[in-house]
């Protein structure tokens, strides 16, 4: 019988690009199917042979396809904006010290971009971005993780970099961009990176991250490692956006897309950005296995995050996950989205849930609050008065062998250097502290 069906099936391909009228076609399809155990799928599955560049059937009737066509992507959710969990069945039944560490990362994020924020507004560093209304995004994926998983972050991941154990003094150093920044004073502001904890450096240029991680995936299938990769709805509009969709899916790379959509991008409404059903609508396009998730619930993050990375490395494909969470952007607050800052902040939400629970509570409140903002400022007090690297580091860990021109660069420094003593730590004071 098989081999009869594969005859028919060779010779049904002939006159696939052969003929010139489809009755021909499927005339042979159902004569296949005549076959005894030969199922109504197998007819279908061979008719949608016909076109080599889409897997569809005939329709007889035209009409355009809207959006209103198909019903939107559904929104994955664990707890209800109480704390609550809806269903018993998706509660993943963490540990008591895990669902603690949860809330208390999340928190922690929350007082450091406080003070770091208010610092950027002083005039003390550079630049900064805020985490804040998305902590259940950063934490709840980075649970689902091991730090052998690789991390293309953006700007808004410091919380990852939290979960797996990046100090606060790493943080606070490579703001400051002082001589005990591991990126040696060379990058901005939260532009955080760590090759111990696999979190690849982040660069300013939006989307760039996306086709370098999908290439990194493709060199880690069978290693039960994957490859997740944070974006902005912003930087989904991107050409590299697209790239890395079309890589990810044609190449089969164990990578998860984690696109992380507050409906503004740093300061432009979706509605100006795109068309249709959001950034999911556009995974099912590429063939990309999708969730859309609530980004202000960490437990819904967290069990979107593990199927994610067990269907990535079972099957070596992409998955892309859209979590919808709210956010406070360096411009004003959006009037829509205010209320989520009362109704649906997931630090509260998670603080709800651990109360209901008898995990935590006003006590343990407080006297976690006090210890996170010492903390902090410790910190960041003993970060400020650190010296900045010195100049000698910008001519290191670029070149193996250094080209003339900069060689030249190099000998212009020495010479300018000590005449000007006071810019260089190495050579006098630090000038931030005089």
């Amino acid at each position: 019988m098989r081999v009869v069906i594969c005859r028919i099936h060779l010779k049904l391909r002939d006159i696939e690009f052969r003929a010139t009228f489809d009755g021909v076609y499927d005339y042979a399809v159902r004569i296949l199917c005549t076959y005894k155990r030969t199922s109504i799928r197998a007819y279908y599955r061979l008719k949608l042979l016909l076109f080599p560049g889409a897997k569809t059937t005939w329709s007889e009737k035209i009409e355009f396809i809207k959006m209103k066509s198909y019903r939107p992507i559904p929104v994955y959710r664990v707890l209800d904006r109480q704390g609550n969990v809806i269903n018993p069945a998706e509660d993943p039944k963490l540990p008591e010290d895990i669902v603690i560490k949860m809330y208390k990362s999340m928190s922690l994020l929350n007082n450091v971009d406080k003070i770091l924020y208010e610092s950027q507004r002083q005039g003390r560093i550079s630049f900064y971005m805020t985490n804040y209304g998305e902590e259940a995004s950063h934490i709840g994926s980075a649970a689902a993780l091991n730090n052998e998983d690789i991390i293309y972050g953006q700007y808004r991941e410091v919380g990852v970099l939290i979960w797996r154990g990046f100090t606060l003094q790493q943080l606070v150093d490579q703001c400051y961009g002082n001589k005990d920044d591991i990126g040696k004073g060379r990058q901005m502001p939260v532009h955080y990176g760590s090759k111990e904890l696999n979190f690849i450096t982040i660069s300013s240029p939006l989307s760039t991250q996306m086709p370098q991680a999908v290439g990194s995936a493709y060199t880690l299938k069978n290693t039960n490692q994957v490859v997740v990769c944070y974006f902005g709805e912003g930087a989904a509009s991107e050409g590299d956006a697209h790239a890395a969709f079309n890589f990810a899916a044609t190449l089969d790379c164990p990578v998860v897309l984690f696109c992380r959509n507050n409906g503004y991008a740093i300061s432009t409404p979706i509605k100006e950005q795109y068309k249709g059903d959001g950034i999911a609508a556009r995974g099912p396009s590429y063939g990309i296995h999708t969730l859309r998730v609530d980004g202000n619930d960490v437990f819904a993050v967290y069990n979107a995050t593990k199927l994610a990375k067990e269907y990535a490395i079972k099957e070596n494909k992409p998955l892309e996950i859209i979590p919808h969470q709210m956010i406070v952007l360096p411009t004003d607050l959006p009037s829509e989205i205010k209320q989520w800052t009362t109704n649906d902040y997931p630090v509260m939400k998670l603080r709800y849930y651990i109360e209901k629970r008898g995990l935590w509570d006003e006590d343990k409140e407080k006297e976690w609050m006090k210890k996170s903002r010492n903390d902090i400022l410790n910190a960041f007090n003993a970060g400020e008065k650190k010296l900045k690297p010195k100049w000698t580091e910008m001519f290191n860990d670029v070149y193996k062998d250094i080209p003339s021109n900069i060689l030249k660069q190099q000998d212009y420094m020495n010479k300018h250097a000590p005449y000007n003593k006071y810019y260089y730590s190495d050579l006098g004071s630090n000038p931030d502290t005089g």
